[in-house]
């Protein structure tokens, strides 16, 4: 295993570019996973079709074991490329997707390479991580259960921190359907849906209760169509993030519960929690080993979500952040650190063996 090695696997898979919901790029992007993995690790990678595009599992065969848990897709459009393109300078790789997480990808695979069986292990790697892993969460969820051990290469936590729990996330939509009438001529007849949205907005930001660890967070609105119409109709999006389940059903029943305060007005309310939260429980044993292998390396309660959300959820033990260390993840500076590559290979490594020798079952 060299660093050089894993920059130039790294450019491959960055160079092509894979915005979630891109399905020709997608496709593109999980070929390329697959001849990674069989290059560096040999057997088959296979291309599993999803209305998101294709995920890639590989397996080194034998009783599932552990599950390498990543994914291929970026939040970055295609033209991001031309305008940011791969480079390597003073320490730091840079170009969409590098850290988030292409990066995590690479050192998983070359941290794999270095053991002589691979017996045990599977490798996940979907295309929709960024849009809600609402086509690979049953797929996911189904692999862990298998294998009963995750790891998720995800980005390091600021300062090279592993990530042993997250706040549950979601996003809720509330539609707001009144009725048009002329502002000025008869605007009594109408049903102001702006109106009817601005209290809503102080009722659903009564909900946020940051004691608890709970934001709720109304972060874009639209009404109206023209100065002289009273609005038939308002939209109001909030994202919501959660560290314990009795909070998820507080602000999902908080939701179920808006009621319209003008006579005439309608509401909807789309979407929900569709991550639950990580409890650090979830992360305890692995990270005791991660600790031997990597002494004084943090271990961090996060706010974001991930894949790692999902298979905690279900009581199987998960460990994230193993990823690349570095940051900037969905924006202009994303950067990775080349110093800390070859570390975090050898900590897949190490994880990977700890795993096999262990009984299974272990937590």
């Amino acid at each position: 295993m060299t660093v050089d090695a894993m920059i130039e696997d790294l450019r491959t898979l960055v160079e092509i570019e894979s915005p979630s919901g891109d399905i020709e790029a997608l496709t593109t992007s999980a070929e390329a996973v697959a001849a990674l993995l069989e290059a560096r690790l040999g057997g088959t990678a296979t291309l599993v079709e999803s209305a998101a595009g294709p995920h890639v599992r590989w397996s080194g065969g034998g009783e599932p074991r552990v599950l390498i848990l990543g994914h291929h897709d970026t939040v970055f459009p295609i033209g991001t490329l031309a305008r940011r393109p791969f480079a390597v300078a003073d320490g730091r790789v840079t170009g969409p997707g590098v850290f988030d997480m292409l990066g995590g990808l690479v050192q998983a695979i070359h941290g794999l390479a270095a053991l002589d069986d691979l017996t045990g292990v599977e490798i996940l790697v979907t295309a929709d991580e960024e849009t809600g892993s609402h086509a690979s969460r049953t797929l996911i969820e189904e692999r862990a259960r298998a294998c009963g051990t995750v790891l998720v290469f995800e980005g390091a936590a600021d300062g090279g921190g592993l990530k042993i729990g997250r706040k549950g996330c979601g996003t809720f939509e509330v539609v707001i359907t009144g009725r048009a009438s002329h502002a000025g001529l008869e605007p009594e007849a109408g049903v102001n849906a702006l109106t009817e949205a601005a209290h809503q907005v102080l009722a659903i930001a009564a909900l946020d209760r940051p004691g608890a660890g709970t934001s709720v967070t109304p972060t874009v609105a639209s009404a109206g169509t023209a100065s002289n119409v009273v609005p038939a109709s308002a939209t109001v999006v909030v994202d919501v993030r959660v560290e314990s389940t009795e909070e998820k059903e507080r602000v999902e029943a908080g939701f179920a519960a808006l009621t319209p305060r003008l006579q005439g007005a309608e509401i909807e309310v789309r979407g929900g929690i569709h991550r639950p939260p990580m409890p650090e429980s979830a992360a305890r044993d692995l990270f005791a080993v991660a600790e031997r292998l990597l002494p004084g390396v943090a271990g961090v309660a996060v706010g974001g979500g991930s894949d790692g959300n999902l298979t905690a959820a279900i009581g199987v033990p998960t460990l994230d952040g193993l990823g690349a260390v570095g940051g900037g993840a969905h924006a202009d500076h994303e950067y990775l650190l080349v110093g800390s590559m070859e570390e975090r290979a050898d900590l897949v490594t190490g994880l990977v063996t700890a795993v096999r020798a262990s009984a299974p079952g272990w937590s």
